[in-house]
């Protein structure tokens, strides 16, 4: 009797932009909405907090553990996490409890953004609060195999590119290069 290896499903790497951009999205609506709600004073806001930690959650857990590994950012740039066990990738979803530990740590870093942003014109060393989510998300620069953010590490998931999105990188592709031979007639 022999053993035999079953080969494992391929999943693309997603690249550190289309990532970035997809963080980006789902930052800027979470940070949009509890600005909103926030108010004009100088400082730190703690109702401008709680809504910014409940929105994130929701959008960055409860949407992707629901929809297949894709919050909206994910899903505009056709990315979903996928759970990873000992250098693998195992083509699940990561289960509620990893999924928030990662957001968790990512949420934190980008809370300091927010308050960063908040007060940039009052006190400009305030930027050197983007340096945790710098930092944490920096990491996958140096990792060539897998492409992984601390978070990820500690969390055991991965970011791969998926069929299923809106693909908005391509679409705002296509816009440009239109616009490009437009204004070269």
């Amino acid at each position: 009797m022999t053993i035999e290896r079953v080969p494992q499903k391929h999943y693309p790497k997603a690249d550190i932009g289309r990532r970035s951009m997809a963080l980006g999205l789902d930052f800027l609506g979470v940070w949009l909405v509890s600005s909103l709600l926030g108010s004009s004073n100088i400082g730190i806001q703690f109702v401008e907090i709680l809504v910014f930690v409940i929105l994130w959650l929701v959008l960055r857990v409860l949407v992707p553990y629901n929809n297949q590994g894709q919050s909206l950012g994910r899903w505009a740039f056709d990315l979903k996490v996928l759970e990873v066990e000992d250098g693998q990738i195992m083509g699940r979803i990561p289960d509620l409890l990893s999924l928030v530990k990662r957001e968790a740590i990512v949420g934190l870093g980008a809370l300091l953004v927010s308050i960063a942003l908040s007060n940039i014109s009052a006190n400009p060393t305030a930027i050197l609060l983007i340096l945790p989510l710098a930092i944490d998300c920096g990491t996958a620069f140096s990792d060539a195999q897998m492409r992984q953010a601390l978070h990820d590490r500690y969390c055991g998931t991965f970011i791969v590119s998926s069929r299923r999105g809106y693909s908005l990188d391509i679409k705002i592709k296509r816009l440009v290069d239109n616009m490009r031979r437009n204004v070269r007639r």
